[in-house]
C-alpha cells in the first residue's frame, strides 16, 4: 500500500491559517513519518515550490518516505499526475488531495481517491494509536519498602 499526498493540499486543510508558516511543513512530516511507521506504507509526499533553505531533502528521504518538490517550471499536481501515471499497480496506492481535478485524474487512472477530510480521520487514529503505545511503553517504578522508608526520612527532615 502507498499513499500519494498532495502536501500543500493537506496542510491547506488541516491547518487553514499556517499554510504559510514553513513549520507546518515539517510537522506534517513528523506526523507522516508516525503514521507510514505504524501503517507499515510507503507515502510520496509532494509539496509546491521549492524546498525551504533548511530543509535538508536527503535527511528527510528514508525508506518509505520520499518527499518531493517540483522543478521551477512545474507544480505539485504535474508531478502528482505523473507519479500516478507511473504506478503499474493502482489497487493499493492512495492519492491524498481534495483537488478535484487531481481526484477526477486520480478516478480515470484506476487509483484510490481519499480528500483531505478522510485522510485526517486516519491520521488522527494513527497518532492516538502511537500516543497509546507510547502510554503503555512507560515503565512503572516500583520501589521496595526499604526505599519508600528512605525517600520518606528523606521528606520528613525538609519539614
Amino acid at each position: 500500500m502507498a499513499y500519494l499526498i498532495d502536501g500543500n493540499n493537506l496542510i491547506g486543510y488541516l491547518w487553514p491559517s499556517h499554510l504559510r508558516d514553513p513549520k507546518s511543513k515539517y510537522i506534517l512530516i513528523s506526523q507522516l513519518l508516525i503514521f507510514k511507521r505504524l501503517k507499515k506504507t510507503k507515502i510520496y509526499l509532494v509539496f509546491d515550490g521549492p524546498p525551504l533553505p533548511d530543509m535538508e531533502i536527503d535527511k528527510l528521504q528514508k525508506k518509505s518516505l520520499t518527499v518531493i518538490f517540483p522543478a521551477l517550471e512545474e507544480n505539485a499536481d504535474l508531478v502528482i499526475k505523473r507519479i500516478i501515471e507511473k504506478q503499474t499497480y493502482l489497487r493499493r496506492f492512495f492519492v491524498v488531495s481534495s483537488d478535484r481535478e487531481i481526484r477526477r485524474f486520480t478516478k480515470a487512472k484506476g487509483a484510490k481517491s481519499l480528500n483531505s477530510r478522510e485522510f485526517r480521520r486516519l491520521l488522527k487514529t494513527s497518532l492516538k494509536e502511537y500516543r497509546k503505545s507510547l502510554e503503555m511503553e512507560k515503565e512503572e517504578i516500583i520501589l521496595s519498602p526499604l526505599e519508600v522508608d528512605h525517600w520518606s526520612e528523606i521528606f520528613e527532615r525538609r519539614k
